[in-house]
Formats: structure tokens, C-alpha cells, sequence
């Protein structure tokens, strides 16, 4: 072996090291509930601030059940999640777990099943969950093992006014060429950078907007022999691709910039286009928004396939290790309800309620008013989708949209993103970011090649 590859191989293994490292020294969380308390782990989005605002008027009013809660970031949430399930040492009842987590946690019994629960709790109304995030929460068992709080797609978000200022049009199905050249177009409009997009490292960071580029413009992690591909002409295409729009046409300080924070600057008026998750529109269009009522949505940019936009969902799973189970159950019964959705949109108006998740809500006419701007396509991309099983072009031997669906993804994800922020902050070419990225997927899965 050469002792460039040696070197190469050193970096990744360091990297991996790091990264395992770091999610072991999290301070330790609190004790678990009690039979009158639950303890709840979640990402600290917007809809998880609002249902912790709400739990005490609403849920411990109703059954005197007290909720914990402790609300990380979420890449900070994701190393706290990971090892407290791993040791299954109770501490928390709850956690806002996604489609990546269900089928790894539940594989391994870190998860309790919801079957019996689902089962008696008619008011529930599991038939009106939308049938894909179902399946994404279901085991290889086919049980139940989460709950959806919110559901999202993804789709393109664009100024209109600054459009129409420029004499510039959004094609109704746009590719990823087209919003190159609009951004390039656009770009400084009224202080606007051309484009927001996600460069935080991170496996749900940067690397989600990334994996539904790469699936679009032919690129996949592996093989079917699982032999790495990250050094592909596709792949290269693809993340050189997004490097390059960032850099010439994106925000200042993009590597530092995760969905939280683009946000904030596509609601300030920084951005003139921004891609992300389709969850986000009702900060988009929520009073004190600098562009409420400026927005216009059109689905995920393709390239080589006719679908690109990703499918997610926060949901709320029960570690198997709680003592508090059936508090734990009443609990998700009442934040992933109908009921709770009413009580958000009587608080704070129906654009902050949960979307995304269940069919009703968008023959809700309330809602139907109240998010007139973008309900059409927010149903749209929870919908219709790219492929999980298959969301690129050819066959690869992993599920996944915006994520590759296995164990080792959460650690090697996260090593890859770091590589790639480095390349959108100008410290290293996309080249030299995907050879170190090649040999840290390629040692990730040498099991799966039998090595």
C-alpha cells in the first residue's frame, strides 16, 4: 500500500475516533421519571419549543403526567440519543427519534413496539397517519416502533418580489442547472446572496441537502458490492456541484450554517432562493418574517431523475429500558394527535401546528387558508417523494434518501461532512475532501464485504 493511501487512512481513522470520542462525553442526563413524570430527549426545533410551551396547559393539566424535557441541537441530540439507547439505561422515556434511527434501534431492541398501544387507543386514529411515514417507523418485525410529530419533504423556497425586480422566472419543476443560472443571475439583489443552503458539518447537517444532489445527478456512497463511490465522476459532479454554488453565490460563512441558522437568514431577507425541508415554511411565513407574503415553492431541483426531494420525520419512540411506558404512550398519543394540532392552531394559529403528518390536516379548510401559500406543495412533497429503496439512478445495496440506511452512517456521515465543510470554507479542494471521504466510507463497511 502506498503511503499516501496509509496517510489518507490515518486521517479517517482519526476522524472516526474523534467522532466516537465526542459523543461519550456528554455530561449524563438526568435520572428517569417516575410514574407521575416522564423525561423526554429532542432536537430543539421550532414545533419541539412550542409542544414543551404547551405540555403543562394541555397534557399535565389533563392526565398529571410532568414532562422533562431536554432540548439539544441536532447533531448534539443525536450523540446524547445514540448512547443513551445503547445503554438502555432508562434515563429517558421518550426520544424524537426519525426514519433513520426506527429500523437500527428496533433492530437491536432499544425500542419498545407501539402495536398494543395503537391497538387500544381508537381516538389515535392511526389510519389517518400518512401511509409512507408509517413505513418508515415500522421494524423489520413489522411493528410499530415511533409515532410521527411532524412530517417533511423537501422543496425550493424563492423570493418573488426580487424575481419580479430582476424580470426573472421560477420554472414550476426546476433543475439544478436552472438554479444555478437563476442564482447567478439573482445574486446581490437588494443585499440577497443568490442561494441558502446547508453547510454545517453533520450527517442531518449539510449532508441532507448533499445525498439528495448526489441521488439526483447519478451519484450513490456504494456499490452493490459495497465497494465506496464517493470518488465517482457522479459524486464528484454532484458535491463539487454544491460546493461551487455556495461558494460563488451562497451566504457568507456557510460551513458554519445549519438549518436553524439559514433559516433565520432566509427569513431576514438575506437569501434570495433557499432549499430545505418543506417543515420550515410556517417560520417563513409567521408574523415578524421579513418575507411573509414574498415566497413562492417549487419542488426539490432535480437533475438526472424525474423526483429529488427527501422524506423525514421526527416521531417520538419509547426506550424499551422505561419503567414508564404506558405515561411514555400518553404522552406521544397526545403530541402526535389531531387534538394537538387544534390546540397549537388555538395558541398560535394554524401554521405552527404540526404538519406533514396526517392526511386530515389538509382537508382541514382552516389550515387549507391559513397555509394557502405553500399547503399544496408541503402535501406534495410529503407524498410524492424520491424513491427510498431506489432515489437515485441504478441500484445500491442501502435505503435512504437524504442519509445511507445503516449502523455505521451516524459516525462515517458525520466524518464525511466535516471534509466537505471544510471544502466550502476554502480550506481544501472537493477533490482532496472526497479522496480522505473515499477511504473513510470504504473502512466504514469492510464487514459488509466480509474483510
Amino acid at each position: 500500500m502506498k503511503r499516501s493511501r496509509l496517510a489518507r487512512l490515518a486521517v479517517a481513522a482519526a476522524a472516526v475516533t474523534g467522532l466516537i470520542l465526542s459523543g461519550c462525553a456528554d455530561a449524563d442526563p438526568p435520572p428517569g421519571g417516575s410514574n407521575g413524570s416522564i423525561n423526554v430527549l429532542s432536537v430543539g426545533n421550532p414545533p419541539m419549543q412550542n409542544l414543551k410551551k404547551l405540555t403543562k396547559k394541555y397534557f399535565t393539566a389533563e392526565t398529571g403526567i410532568e414532562v422533562n424535557y431536554t432540548l439539544l441541537p441536532e447533531n448534539d441530540v443525536r450523540r446524547r440519543m445514540d448512547r443513551e439507547f445503547a445503554r438502555q439505561g432508562g434515563h429517558y422515556d421518550v426520544a424524537s427519534v426519525s426514519a433513520y434511527e426506527v429500523p437500527i434501534y428496533s433492530e437491536r431492541g432499544w425500542l419498545a413496539p407501539l402495536d398494543s398501544y395503537v391497538k387500544s387507543d381508537a381516538d389515535f386514529d392511526q389510519g389517518d397517519i400518512f401511509p409512507n411515514l408509517v413505513e418508515s417507523l415500522t421494524g423489520a418485525d413489522g411493528r410499530i416502533y415511533a409515532q410521527p410529530f411532524y412530517g417533511e419533504g423537501s422543496f425550493l423556497a424563492y423570493r418573488k418580489d426580487l424575481f419580479r425586480k430582476e424580470g426573472l422566472s421560477m420554472p414550476a419543476n426546476p433543475t439544478w442547472e436552472q438554479v444555478a443560472s437563476l442564482a447567478k443571475e439573482i445574486d446581490g439583489t437588494d443585499g440577497s446572496s443568490g442561494i441558502c443552503l446547508r453547510g454545517l458539518p453533520g450527517w442531518g447537517q449539510n449532508l441532507t441537502p448533499i445525498n439528495t444532489v448526489v441521488n439526483t445527478f447519478g451519484g450513490a456512497w456504494y456499490d452493490m458490492e459495497w465497494n465506496a463511490r464517493l470518488t465517482s465522476p457522479e459524486f464528484r459532479k454532484a458535491v463539487r456541484f454544491y460546493v461551487d454554488l455556495i461558494r460563488e453565490h451562497g451566504q457568507a460563512d456557510a460551513h458554519r450554517m445549519g438549518f436553524l441558522e439559514v433559516l433565520d437568514a432566509f427569513v431576514a431577507g438575506r437569501c434570495a432562493m433557499w432549499y430545505d425541508a418543506t417543515v420550515l415554511a410556517s417560520s417563513v411565513e409567521a408574523d415578524g418574517s421579513a418575507v411573509k407574503g414574498k415566497v413562492g415553492y417549487v419542488p426539490a431541483p432535480h437533475d438526472r431523475t424525474e423526483k429529488a426531494g427527501w422524506l423525514w420525520t421526527w416521531a417520538w419512540g419509547i426506550q424499551e429500558a422505561s419503567e414508564n411506558k404506558d405515561a411514555a404512550w400518553k404522552f406521544i398519543s397526545w403530541a402526535s394527535s389531531k387534538e394537538y394540532q387544534e390546540q397549537v392552531a388555538g395558541e398560535l394559529g394554524w401554521t405552527s401546528a404540526p404538519a406533514g403528518n396526517r392526511k386530515s390536516l389538509y382537508t382541514n379548510p382552516e389550515y387549507q387558508q391559513a397555509a394557502e401559500a405553500w399547503y399544496r406543495q408541503e402535501y406534495k412533497a410529503a407524498t410524492d417523494s424520491a424513491d427510498p429503496r431506489n432515489p437515485g439512478v441504478g441500484p445500491r445495496p442501502y435505503p435512504g434518501i437524504g442519509f445511507v440506511g445503516i449502523p455505521e452512517f451516524a459516525v462515517l456521515g458525520t466524518a464525511v461532512s466535516e471534509q466537505i465543510a471544510a471544502a466550502i470554507a476554502g480550506r481544501q479542494s472537493v477533490d482532496a475532501a472526497l479522496e480522505k471521504s473515499q477511504d473513510i466510507a470504504q473502512a466504514a463497511v469492510a464487514k459488509y464485504r466480509g474483510e
